[in-house]
């Protein structure tokens, strides 16, 4: 992943760059256009760590730092239960609307989502409001880091802010943004010179990790990947910058993403509007296979997500695994 250090003077035109106005509510937005968002903006940290990284994110937010007026959404409690105890599951409807009403976020509320790496677990919240059919959401590239970076406005004190339910409906999970075990299997039996039903199953883990040759993150989970799945890091989508004590990362440019994932891929075949396969997209446990997702969905292209991802595949005793060993 490409590391660049950026300074005072070069803070403001990265961010210019990074926006995205395509769109009325923009998939990625930078801190240098959030204050100039029209209409009910509301600022949501969605930060989630690896296991074993010791960071309480949730501890975090409500000691400070913050962006003004944020609130803090858990990722891991915004979630359904599973019968392997799977974290961060997709919520039930009744759930994500229980968690929005909870956080005063209303329907039309644009909903900004931020995380304190960079851009990290943001595109899985974004992913998760899209998927239950909240249209205005955006992700925050470069996260909080970026924000403190570029001197804009911060709360570091314990957190005040006075929250009233709001009364967000019910909405309907679009069920097509997501895939099950069963599916993952029935797919992988196939080749991907099989039909044009196949579908194309990335994976955006580390490449040791998908080859079999690093172990996981989570003991006894096996290494390897599904069959005829393909390897596609999520930080070959990521850029890393530095300024100052600051690290963080900012999801890449439509042009530059275009060109990575056509190299990985070897065409640009499923990428084109009426693609004969539909793309997938998993990880270890389902938050960084939502990296691919933006990243595709910058190029105009609709993917699923299979939300158990490795865990819930590998950790099925009767799950083919291939390695490359």
């Amino acid at each position: 992943m490409l590391v660049l250090r950026i300074t005072t003077t070069t803070a403001y035109s990265l961010a210019r760059r990074l926006y995205s106005s395509n769109a009325p509510v923009p998939l990625v937005i930078s801190p240098v256009d959030y204050p100039h968002l029209a209409g009910s903006v509301i600022p949501v940290d969605v930060s989630w760590h690896m296991p074993g990284s010791g960071r309480d994110p949730r501890a975090e937010f409500f000691k400070g730092k913050r962006i003004p007026r944020a609130r803090f959404l858990d990722l891991d409690k915004a979630a359904s239960s599973h019968p392997l105890n799977l974290p961060h599951m997709m919520p039930s409807e009744t759930l994500f609307a229980q968690t929005c009403r909870s956080l005063d976020i209303n329907k039309d509320s644009h909903v900004v989502l931020y995380d304190t790496l960079g851009v990290f677990s943001s595109p899985r919240a974004l992913f998760m409001f899209k998927a239950f059919g909240h249209e205005k959401a955006s992700v925050l590239n470069g996260g909080l880091r970026f924000w403190e970076s570029g001197g804009f406005p911060l709360e570091d004190s314990d957190h005040a802010l006075q929250i009233e339910p709001s009364d967000y409906p019910e909405p309907t999970l679009n069920a097509s943004t997501l895939r099950t075990y069963e599916q993952i299997v029935e797919n992988s039996k196939q080749p991907l010179s099989a039909s044009r039903g196949v579908e194309l199953v990335l994976d955006a883990r580390a490449a040791p990790r998908y080859h079999g040759t690093a172990p996981e993150p989570r003991p006894g989970l096996p290494s390897g990947h599904i069959p005829h799945s393909i390897s596609l890091p999520f930080n070959a989508l990521l850029e890393s910058h530095t300024f100052g004590s600051n690290t963080f990362t900012t999801i890449r440019e439509p042009d530059d993403l275009r060109k990575i994932i056509v190299d990985i891929l070897g065409s640009d075949e499923a990428l084109q509007p009426r693609a004969a396969r539909r793309i997938v997209n998993t990880c270890g446990s389902g938050m960084t296979a939502a990296i691919i997702w933006l990243a595709l969905q910058r190029l105009g292209v609709d993917s699923a997500l299979y939300d158990e991802s490795w865990m819930g595949y590998a950790g099925r005793s009767e799950s083919e695994i291939v390695t490359s060993k």
